[in-house]
């Protein structure tokens, strides 16, 4: 799990990229699900993890679902964070 400074820093250098991003699309930012094929296949990967059965292919793809999906959750915190000071 990434540090609480490797998070800010994060944060904080992706910001003034999303703030050109996001105004326009926060709402749909905050509303993304994956679609079920993918939530399905993540979810399995994640079991195999916990049960120590990935192959290396499948480690390495759950590693890159895992980086995606913090991405996805800064975009959703910066997304509610813009919404949250427009209203």
């Amino acid at each position: 799990m990434a540090t609480t400074s490797e998070s800010l820093a994060f944060d904080r250098g992706v910001r003034p990229v999303l703030e050109i991003v996001l105004p326009e699309k926060a709402d749909a930012v905050i509303g993304f699900r994956p679609d079920p094929e993918l939530q399905a296949r993540i979810e399995e990967l994640a079991r195999k993890s916990t049960e120590g059965e990935l192959t290396e292919d499948e480690r390495a793809e759950y590693a890159g679902y895992v980086r995606a999906n913090k991405f996805v959750a800064v975009l959703k915190r910066q997304a509610q964070h813009l919404t949250d000071s427009q209203s």
